[in-house]
């Protein structure tokens, strides 16, 4: 199950280091503003699928994908945010 997400990770830090032509996640690592919109688009689109009660897998998962490659793009490392999960557990 979290190797999935790990896979994600792992894919987004290699485009970062070796571009590939054409390639969405590329767009989004390099065009900060852009990610940002999407990371605000798909979480009101889970919000909605919530609300309504269809897609939520879909949305969940567009939400997961972009949120990765937003904190990629702005230096911010999914193991920093692990640890200070860690932190908060009582």
């Amino acid at each position: 199950m979290l190797k999935s997400l790990e896979e994600i990770v792992n894919i987004t830090r290699n485009r970062k280091k070796n571009p590939k032509e054409g390639s969405y996640t590329n767009k989004l690592l390099g065009e900060k503003n852009l990610s940002k919109a999407k990371v605000l688009e798909e979480i009101n689109e889970l919000i909605e699928a919530v609300e309504k009660n269809t897609n939520k897998i879909h949305e969940s998962a567009d939400v997961l994908y972009h949120l990765i490659v937003y904190l990629e793009a702005n230096n911010i490392q999914i193991e920093d945010v692990m640890d200070e999960l860690k932190k908060r557990k009582k």
